[in-house]
């Protein structure tokens, strides 16, 4: 599935034994990534591996979230308020970056003292050791290898990452591929709709989920704004028209659902206990087969997490990328 069903800001940490080299990272990396840097692997190899209960216990509160939903709690606003509560899960480090010619230790070795840590792992290396980063991703042990000769090492270096970044995490999706039905997952497996939802939900958000009840994407982007992108297959919308003719929806909007114009937020205000007021929104279509359609409504900041705790100001309240040891 190329449109992660969940998706989050995560730590970038960096070893390298050369500061010149560290420093000139800290300057060039993206400001939007949270970035740890380390000179001396025994620190980096200490800071890593008090991760993994820590991702454990955020696997265990979205696993959940989903236990709870079916016992008949909403997800929608489940998980909002994960989102409210769980502030450091942005400092899960998803990738590191090691180099390989260390002097106290090499970076292949210092990889495979991380046995239980779960995120993504590049390489790199001189010319001359290569071919020992190419045994090593044959062997499974590194995501990616550079080599530091790469002309324009350092674009070639946040492209590996960035990919990194965006690639799903196996377990946190599925566990969320639990509430899709077979027909909504066989729907986000549609190349095309992948690639249209995963580059919608990369310009509008920093974290997002898709679930199906209802079936959409919640996401919130970096300042803490929350919307929600509804999903409708053409043949759910009678049973939408019709449930807005008993919400008292006018007979020119019906229509306007009926034909696939418009959307309307009816299941999302029925996660919130129907306070909000009903909106229909422009509808448009998702896939070169234009069966899906989608709609998106803003969730009133009522319901969504506190600003004071989005990505953007938990960054600004991290360490200034200052070299460790």
């Amino acid at each position: 599935m190329s449109f992660p069903l969940f998706h989050r800001p995560g730590t970038v940490v960096f070893l390298d034994d050369d500061p010149d080299y560290l420093e000139m990272l800290a300057l060039v990396l993206p400001r939007q990534w949270h970035v740890k840097l380390f000179l001396r692997p025994h620190e980096c190899i200490n800071y890593l591996q008090q991760e993994p209960p820590f991702w454990e216990a955020d696997a265990w509160n979205q696993q959940q979230l989903v236990d709870q939903w079916r016992a008949g709690k909403p997800l929608i606003p489940q998980v909002l308020g994960y989102w409210s509560k769980y502030t450091e899960r942005y400092a899960l480090t998803r990738v590191c970056v090691f180099d390989y010619s260390m002097p106290a230790m090499d970076g292949l070795t210092a990889l495979g003292e991380l046995v239980d840590w779960p995120g993504s792992r590049v390489l790199l290396t001189g010319q001359a050791d290569e071919q020992v980063a190419v045994r090593a991703f044959n062997r499974g042990l590194i995501d990616q290898f550079i080599a530091k000769q790469t002309p324009d090492i350092s674009r070639r270096l946040i492209e590996a990452v960035d990919h990194l970044l965006s690639t799903p995490n196996a377990r946190h999706a599925q566990i969320w591929r639990a509430t899709l039905s077979p027909e909504q997952n066989a729907l986000l497996r549609i190349p095309s709709v992948g690639r249209e939802l995963a580059a919608f939900a990369s310009k509008r958000w920093v974290e997002h989920v898709a679930i199906g009840d209802p079936f959409g994407v919640i996401g919130m982007d970096a300042r803490g704004h929350v919307s929600w992108l509804q999903l409708e297959t053409r043949d759910g919308l009678k049973a939408l028209s019709e449930l807005a003719e008993i919400e008292g929806v006018a007979a020119g909007d019906i229509d306007d659902l009926r034909h696939g114009r418009k959307l309307a937020n009816l299941e999302l205000r029925q996660a919130f206990g129907r306070g909000d007021p009903v909106q229909l929104n422009a509808a448009f279509t998702l896939g070169e087969e234009a069966n899906l359609l989608a709609a998106v409504f803003d969730v009133n900041a009522s319901h969504g997490p506190d600003p004071a705790n989005s990505y953007q100001n938990w960054l600004a309240r991290q360490d200034k990328r200052a070299v460790q040891g």
